[in-house]
């Protein structure tokens, strides 16, 4: 007599992730919304590629034929959508899916998820406002607009990491390559080439030549800065407010400068 062993059924493993993801948050009017959005994209063409974005729709409270439209808009420009806050909407099939639960993300953690309509900045994980940017820039280096920054690593250079939340690297950056902290400081013993990207939670030192894209105050640290020996920058930010090359261009390019805010605009000043 044989006897056939009994099967065992495999179980499906299921498990929670949190993730980096951006969040646009749309404000009307429309028009001048997406000309900003432009405005950004010229300045980090690419930007957006490959990334996950959020679109938050709570202020703006659109219709759903209006949501599939600025979803398809948000398309040509290379930004995909994959979900959408909007609290009280049944969306169809065709949408991307809604999104309950998410936190404001901050460089202690993770703060309770939005209440009574409340906005909140950033989202599980850690995410970027998207705000649309305006346009200008007087002449003592004082930047208007404001979007978030923030990439996933290509390629990692040597770096060190201390008790204090610091993160230095020993190693020049090279094009193409992000580093991304959302723990603390960034510092950087060498350059930072043109093509490249840092994003810190608190404030980044460049030593070297920096001629890449510089996010401090990544969380909403408005007191971060940013410092460098040569400022040949593509983009300086701060907590999201920005200043792009032309807008530095014959006021501190080439010369040692730091970056803060001042009011409601980054201040980009020479160091002596």
């Amino acid at each position: 007599m044989t006897f056939a062993a009994p099967l065992e059924a495999k179980s499906i493993r299921f498990r929670a992730r949190s993730f980096v993801a951006f969040t646009l948050t749309p404000e009307a009017p429309m028009v001048e919304w997406l000309q900003g959005l432009d405005h950004w994209i010229g300045n980090s063409p690419g930007y957006f590629a490959g990334r996950p974005v959020l679109l938050d729709l709570n202020s703006l409270k659109p219709a759903p034929s209006e949501i599939a439209a600025l979803v398809a808009e948000l398309g040509t420009r290379g930004i995909r959508i994959y979900a959408i806050e909007l609290e009280g909407a049944a969306l169809g099939p065709d949408l991307p899916p809604l999104l309950v639960g998410a936190k404001e993300a901050t460089t202690e953690g993770l703060l309770p998820g939005r209440k009574g309509g409340q906005e909140a900045s950033g989202r599980e994980g850690k995410a970027a406002e998207g705000r649309a940017p305006d346009h200008g820039a007087d002449a003592g280096g004082v930047a208007k607009g404001k979007a978030g920054a923030s990439k996933t690593e290509e390629s990692v250079p040597q770096v060190s990491h201390y008790d204090s939340g610091t993160l230095m690297i020993k190693t020049p950056i090279r094009s193409g390559q992000a580093i991304m902290h959302a723990h603390g400081d960034v510092i950087v013993l060498g350059s930072v080439a043109s093509g490249s990207e840092i994003v810190a939670a608190g404030s980044i030192h460049v030593y070297g030549t920096l001629r890449g894209r510089a996010s401090a105050g990544s969380l909403g640290n408005t007191a971060a800065r940013i410092f460098c020996r040569r400022n040949e920058a593509e983009l300086l930010s701060v907590d999201g407010w920005y200043i792009t090359a032309e807008e530095m261009e014959g006021v501190s390019r080439g010369k040692p400068v730091q970056a803060f805010l001042d009011g409601d605009g980054l201040r980009v000043e020479t160091l002596s």
